[in-house]
C-alpha cells in the first residue's frame, strides 16, 4: 500500500454518535469527522473564508456551520453552501474497522 491508500486510525466510532461532529489531528492539520446519520465523513477542518475551525458550528443533516461568518459546508462534498465562503473543503476516505474510525490523508505524510 503507498502513501496514498494509507489509512490512519483517528479515533472511536463511540465517540462520534449521530449527529455530532469530532475535530481529530493528523499530522498535516485538523480534520473534522462528522456523523450524519450512521455514516461518517471527514473534511479540512478550517473554514476556507477565513481560519475559523468547523469543529465550533453546528452540524444540521449534512451541513456544517461556520461560527465566524455563517458560511455552510456539505460534510458529503465539502462543498460550499453559503457565502461568504466559495471554495470547498478538501474531502478524506473514511473507513470504520473494528468500531474504530481510519482516515485516508491522500498525498500527505504520516509524521
Amino acid at each position: 500500500m503507498d502513501a496514498q491508500e494509507r489509512f490512519f486510525d483517528v479515533a472511536s466510532q463511540d465517540q462520534l454518535p449521530p449527529g455530532n461532529t469530532l475535530k481529530v489531528k493528523m499530522a498535516h492539520g485538523d480534520i473534522l469527522l462528522a456523523n450524519v446519520d450512521g455514516k461518517v465523513y471527514a473534511v479540512d477542518d478550517m473554514c476556507t473564508h477565513e481560519d475559523s475551525s468547523l469543529a465550533l458550528g453546528c452540524l444540521k443533516g449534512e451541513l456544517v456551520s461556520c461560527t465566524l461568518h455563517g458560511s455552510r459546508f456539505s460534510v458529503v462534498t465539502g462543498q460550499p453552501m453559503e457565502e461568504p465562503a466559495t471554495e470547498a473543503l478538501r474531502c478524506y476516505p473514511v473507513r470504520i474497522r473494528d468500531g474504530r474510525i481510519e482516515v485516508c490523508p491522500g498525498d500527505f505524510q504520516d509524521t
